[in-house]
């Protein structure tokens, strides 16, 4: 008969509890209905991501080139895309036109003033000239500061990313990011003669899951923007290097 000998390894300790008290591989003792239990912490930090020296090279430059953009590490920008001009032709032509009229007043208020029979009571020029003035300095701030809000909107595409950079005024501006995996669709329409002569249109980005969309208007030769993006996203999506196209 065989008699079976103590483990000597179960009988030692392999953790303590919170209170101190040791804690065995295998209960002993009658402390089957008592079962221990083991904690064990590991790290949670994540593994930290291999740059290539390129990749490094690249990141450092568009950090440099687009200061106000968040980067991930090795993030870098493939392609800026921004405005065409035509979407400037509103406002620029009304200011335009504002200060024309302006300076035709200005330059004719001797004649204008006696045409409406006002030189009875207007005896100072600079009733007149000051207003005038200050009336075109209004309008050409005016312009630009709708010039600097245009141009500030632009529409960014990295190796990980597309970033759109949102100017609604002076000091109102947004950023909305997309990650190139959630991108389900990207489009792009032309709508009228004038858009397919002076070659700009919309872009449209929809997303999975949510299906929210993206659009940015007036942009530049939107055909070669989209085929460049829907090329991105592909190498994204199949783990291969997302390189300029």
């Amino acid at each position: 008969m065989f008699k079976e000998l103590p483990n000597v390894e179960s009988e030692k300790p392999v953790a303590y509890d919170n209170d101190g008290h040791p804690l065995y591989l295998h209960p002993s003792n009658g402390s089957e209905s008592h079962p221990q239990f083991v904690h064990m912490t590991r790290s949670t930090d994540p593994a930290k991501m291999v740059v290539s020296p390129e990749t490094k090279l690249r990141h450092d430059r568009a950090v440099k080139a687009y200061p106000s953009l968040n980067l991930s590490e090795g993030e870098y920008i493939i392609s800026d895309v921004g405005r065409h001009p035509a979407g400037l032709f509103g406002s620029l032509s009304i200011g335009l036109f504002l200060i024309t009229l302006s300076l035709i007043a200005l330059f004719n208020y001797d004649a204008i003033i006696k045409a409406v029979r006002l030189d009875r009571y207007i005896t100072d020029t600079s009733a007149v000239v000051m207003p005038i003035l200050i009336f075109i300095v209004l309008v050409a701030l005016g312009m630009y500061v709708a010039y600097i809000v245009y141009i500030n909107n632009r529409l960014y595409l990295t190796n990980e990313s597309v970033i759109q950079e949102i100017q609604t005024g002076l000091f109102f501006k947004s950023e909305q990011t997309v990650s190139l995996l959630n991108i389900e669709d990207a489009s792009y329409t032309q709508n009228g003669l004038f858009q397919q002569l002076f070659d700009y249109g919309s872009v449209r980005l929809s997303t999975e899951g949510d299906e929210t969309t993206y659009r940015f208007t007036y942009v530049a030769n939107p055909k070669q923007h989209i085929a460049k993006l829907n090329n991105a996203v592909e190498a994204f999506k199949n783990g291969r290097p997302v390189d300029e196209y």
